[in-house]
C-alpha cells in the first residue's frame, strides 16, 4: 500500500490540503492562464469554423465580408451575454446554472446534458483534427505505408493523446495549462502576425470589399431573389457555428478563477472575445483579399497562409515550407489545448449536476489533487469511445458537433432575457442588458434551427438521440435520489427530538470496556437505525459508544468558505445528537470527526486513533438495501461501507455492516 501511494504521488503529485489558503491560491487561475486553459476551445475553432462558413458560399465569395463582420459581432454578443452570467452566478455553473435558476430545473437538465455531450465531442474532434493536421504535412507515400495503415496509426495516436490529457488533468488544472502554454502563445502570435501582414500587403483591396459585396448582393437579388440571398448567407453563417463553441467555458469554471472571481472572469471573457473575433474575422478577410480557393487535401488556412508566405527567403534559402509546417503544427497543437478545455469544463458541469442530484454524487468528489477525478475519467472514456466508433473521422465528428452548444446558448440567453424583464424595476441598466441578451437569443435560436435542419439527416439526429438519452438518465437518477431523500427525511423526523438536550453529568467513558463505534453520515435516521440494531442484538454488551463521521470536501463546497463552515457545524450537531441520545439513557458516548476529499482514507485515520484509545472496539455501519437492487442503484449510493470494512479487516479490526431497507 505504501509503495502504491509513493507511485501515485510521483505520477499525479502529492496530496493537497483543501483547507489551506496556499492551496486555493496555487490552483486558482489568473485571467491570463484562464484565457489559455478555457479559451483554447473557442480560439481553436478558428482553424475550421471560418473555412466551413466560407466554403458554403460557393462561388459567391464576395459575401464573405458579411460573414467576417457577422462572425466578429456574434462573438461579442455571446461573450457579453456570458459576462452577465458570470456576474449573476459567481459560483460557476454556466449555462446549466442559468437555465436551472432562471427558467427551471428541467431546463437546467436539458442544458447540462447538452453541454456534457458537447464537451465529449469537443475532446474527440479537437484531438482528431489536430492529428489529421499533423498527418496532412506528410507526403502520401511517406515510409512506404498504405493509406489504411496511416489511418490506423493516426487512430492509435489520437487514443494515446486522450490518455495523456487524462493524466495531465488528474495532476491538476494548472499543471495541464502550463505544459500547453507555449503552444497556445505560439498560435496566437504567429496567426496575429500573419493576419496583420496579409491584410497590410493587400490593404488597397480593403476599401473595395464592401462596395463589391453590395454590388453582387444587388445583382443576386435581382436575378435570384432576396430569399435566395438571405438563405445562402444564413446557411453559411450557421455552418460556421463551430466558431463560437467554447465561449461558455469560462462561466462553467468560475470557481477556479483567482479572486476577485467576477473581475477575473470578465477579463478572461474580454481576452477570449477579442482574440477569437480578430482571428476568425481576420482569416475570412484573408480568404477574400488573397483569393483563397479550395484545394483537395489542404485546409483553406494552409492555402491562404502558403500564398501569403510565398517567396519568403533568408538569403537564398526558401523558408516558406518550414514556416508553414510550424504554423500548421501550432494549429494542431492548439486543437490539443482545446481538447483540454473539455477536460476542464466538462467535469465542472457534471459536478454541478451531481450537486443537484441529476448525476451520481461521485461526480462531485475530489481527488487528493483537488480535481474532479471521476468526471475527468468519464470524459476520457467517452471521448475514446467516440473516436473508436467513428474511427477518428473528422468529417463524421463535425456533423455531430455544435448543435448542442447552441441549444445551451439559446437556453442561457432565454433565461437572461426573462431575468431582466422580471427584475426591470430593481436593476439599473436592465434595458441595455435585455437588448443584448435578446439579440443574442434571436441569433442563437436561428443558428440552432438552421444547423439542426442542415445536419439532421447527415448524422445530427445521433447527437440529439444521445443527448435525449443523457436527459432521460438524469431524470431517472433525480427521481431515485428524491425517493430515498424522502424516506430518510421521515427517519430523521422520527428521531429529531430524541437527542436534542445535553445531559449535565454524562457517564464517563471506560476504555477497558467493550466499545461500539458507529460510522455515520449527516443523516440522523441511518445512524439511529444502526445504534438501535446493536442495542437490540447485543443488549448490555457494549459500555462505550463512539460515533465517527467524515465530512466530504467536494467541488461544490471547496470554494465557498461560509458554506463549508455551515457544513462543519451541521456535522458536529448531528454527532452531538447521537451522543446526547446515549447520555440521556445512561450510556457513555463521544464522537470523532474529520473532513477531507477521501472519506475512506479519513475514516481509516480516525479508526487508527480509536483502536489505540479503545482496544476492545467493534465498528458498525449502515448500508442501504433496495428491493430491486441493480448496478444502477449501486452506482448511485457509494460503496464506502464495503471499502472501509476491507481496510479495517486488513488492519485486524472487526466491522459489521447492518442493512437498512429503503
Amino acid at each position: 500500500m505504501a509503495d502504491f501511494l509513493k507511485i501515485k504521488n510521483f505520477l499525479l503529485g502529492p496530496p493537497r490540503d483543501p483547507f489551506s489558503r496556499q492551496t486555493h491560491r496555487s490552483i486558482a487561475l489568473v485571467a491570463f492562464l484562464a484565457w489559455i486553459g478555457l479559451g483554447a476551445d473557442g480560439l481553436s475553432s478558428s482553424c475550421y469554423g471560418p473555412e466551413e462558413a466560407f466554403l458554403a458560399l460557393g462561388s459567391h465569395t464576395s459575401l464573405g465580408i458579411y460573414l467576417a463582420i457577422a462572425t466578429a459581432l456574434t462573438v461579442f454578443i455571446i461573450s457579453l451575454a456570458y459576462t452577465q452570467v458570470i456576474e449573476l452566478f459567481p459560483n460557476g455553473g454556466g449555462g446549466y446554472r442559468v437555465a436551472t435558476t432562471l427558467i427551471g430545473p428541467y431546463a437546467g437538465l436539458v442544458s447540462g446534458s447538452a453541454l456534457i455531450v458537447d464537451y465529449v465531442l469537443t475532446i474527440a474532434i479537437s484531438v482528431a483534427s489536430g492529428v489529421d493536421a499533423l498527418f496532412s504535412l506528410m507526403p502520401k507515400d511517406a515510409f512506404g505505408l498504405s493509406m489504411e495503415s496511416v489511418m490506423h496509426i493516426g487512430l492509435g495516436l489520437k487514443c494515446f493523446l486522450i490518455f495523456v490529457l487524462v493524466f495531465l488533468n488528474l495532476r491538476g488544472v494548472k499543471e495541464s495549462i502550463k505544459i500547453l502554454l507555449p503552444i497556445f502563445l505560439g498560435f496566437v502570435i504567429t496567426h496575429a502576425l500573419l493576419i496583420v501582414y496579409g491584410i497590410a500587403m493587400h490593404a488597397k483591396g480593403l476599401p473595395g470589399l464592401i462596395p463589391h459585396a453590395l454590388g453582387e448582393t444587388h445583382a443576386m437579388t435581382q436575378a435570384l431573389g432576396a430569399v435566395f440571398v438571405a438563405s445562402l448567407f444564413l446557411k453559411a453563417f450557421s455552418l460556421g457555428g463551430g466558431t463560437y463553441t467554447g465561449l461558455e467555458a469560462v462561466s462553467n469554471y468560475v470557481t477556479t478563477l483567482a479572486e476577485p472571481r467576477v473581475r477575473t472572469g470578465k477579463i478572461t471573457m474580454l481576452f477570449l472575445a477579442l482574440s477569437l473575433a480578430f482571428t476568425a474575422g481576420g482569416i475570412i478577410v484573408l480568404y477574400l483579399l488573397w483569393g483563397a480557393q479550395y484545394q483537395e487535401g489542404k485546409t483553406l488556412n494552409a492555402v491562404v497562409f502558403s500564398t501569403i508566405m510565398q517567396g519568403w527567403h533568408i538569403g537564398t534559402f526558401d523558408i516558406t515550407p518550414y514556416l508553414l509546417i510550424l504554423i500548421l503544427s501550432l494549429e494542431a497543437g492548439l486543437l490539443l489545448v482545446a481538447a483540454n478545455t473539455g477536460f476542464l469544463a466538462g467535469p465542472a458541469v457534471l459536478a454541478n449536476m451531481a450537486s443537484d442530484k441529476w448525476m451520481p454524487h461521485f461526480f462531485s468528489s475530489l481527488s487528493s489533487r483537488l480535481v474532479t477525478k471521476n468526471g475527468i475519467m468519464l470524459m476520457g472514456i467517452s471521448s475514446l469511445a467516440v473516436l473508436l466508433v467513428t474511427r477518428g473521422d473528422v468529417s463524421v465528428l463535425v456533423v455531430l458537433y455544435s448543435i448542442n452548444v447552441f441549444l445551451t446558448f439559446s437556453l442561457s440567453l432565454l433565461g437572461l432575457s426573462k431575468y431582466w424583464i422580471v427584475n426591470r424595476h430593481e436593476k439599473k441598466g436592465w434595458l441595455l442588458k435585455l437588448i443584448s441578451s435578446g439579440v443574442g437569443l434571436v441569433v442563437c435560436c436561428g443558428v440552432l434551427v438552421i444547423t439542426t435542419v442542415e445536419k439532421f439527416f447527415a448524422g445530427g439526429w445521433l447527437t440529439l438521440l444521445i443527448t435525449s438519452g443523457v436527459i432521460a438518465l438524469g431524470w431517472w437518477i433525480h427521481g431515485s435520489y428524491k425517493k430515498v431523500a424522502e424516506k430518510l427525511a421521515l427517519a430523521d423526523e422520527l428521531f429529531a427530538e430524541a437527542g436534542q438536550k445535553a445531559v449535565a453529568n454524562p457517564p464517563a467513558l471506560d476504555p477497558t470496556q467493550p466499545t461500539a463505534a458507529f460510522i455515520v453520515n449527516d443523516c440522523i435516521g441511518s445512524g439511529m437505525h444502526a445504534l438501535l440494531w446493536v442495542l437490540r442484538l447485543f443488549p448490555g454488551v457494549y459500555k462505550n459508544f463512539i460515533f465517527i463521521s467524515v465530512g466530504e470536501v467536494d467541488s461544490g463546497n471547496l470554494k465557498e468558505q461560509e458554506h463549508w463552515q455551515s457544513i462543519r457545524r451541521d456535522f458536529k450537531d448531528t454527532l452531538k445528537h447521537f451522543v446526547n441520545y446515549c447520555h440521556a439513557r445512561g450510556m457513555a458516548a463521544t464522537y470523532y470527526v474529520a473532513f477531507g476529499t477521501d472519506v475512506v482514507e479519513k475514516v481509516t485515520e480516525l479508526v487508527d486513533k480509536i483502536v489505540v484509545d479503545f482496544p476492545k472496539v467493534v465498528f458498525f455501519s449502515s448500508k442501504f438495501v433496495f428491493q430491486d437492487e441493480n448496478v444502477f442503484t449501486q452506482s448511485l449510493y457509494n460503496q464506502n461501507a464495503y471499502l472501509i470494512q476491507r481496510r479495517l479487516h486488513n488492519r485486524g479490526c472487526n466491522m459489521i455492516i447492518l442493512p437498512m431497507r429503503m
